[in-house]
């Protein structure tokens, strides 16, 4: 115990360091299993559009007009929150999209909570959806 209390007074700036870096790994943990549940494969996707799915994308009208899923709802998320969800059922499927993925997490949880138990978010967003060479369709079609 000596030697281990000797050490960090001897390398303060390498035990901070070390400190940080475990905090570091254990909030990415955390923040992984919050969205547990919550994401969606490309694939499954896939399989739940066929299925009869709603897809509503998240992003902002001028994104959205460049390229998107078929089919797809343009619901910002301040208007999702504030009673659009109108537009969507709540006993069907819905996958929600942004570019990344991170957004839409949050817009599947709040979905969730008003009552939409089949909400969900498609994982990597519409960056992990070209990457897999998905088709979009875009405004000018």
């Amino acid at each position: 115990m000596d030697n281990i209390l000797e050490f960090a007074t001897a390398n303060p700036y390498l035990v901070t360091a070390t400190a940080l870096m475990l905090i570091a790994v254990v909030a990415f943990e955390l923040r992984l299993r919050a969205r547990a549940g919550f994401e969606v494969s490309i694939a499954e996707t896939v399989r739940m559009i066929n299925s009869g799915a709603t897809v509503v994308d998240v992003r902002d009208a001028t994104r959205f007009a460049a390229g998107h899923i078929i089919s797809a709802l343009n619901i910002p998320p301040a208007e999702l929150v504030k009673g659009e969800e109108g537009k969507i059922k709540k006993k069907r499927a819905v996958v929600v999209v942004c570019d990344n993925g991170t957004e839409s997490v949050q817009c599947a949880r709040k979905l969730r909570a008003a009552g939409f138990d089949g909400a969900f978010s498609l994982e990597g967003g519409l960056d992990g959806w070209q990457r897999d060479n998905q088709p979009l369709v875009s405004a000018s079609r």
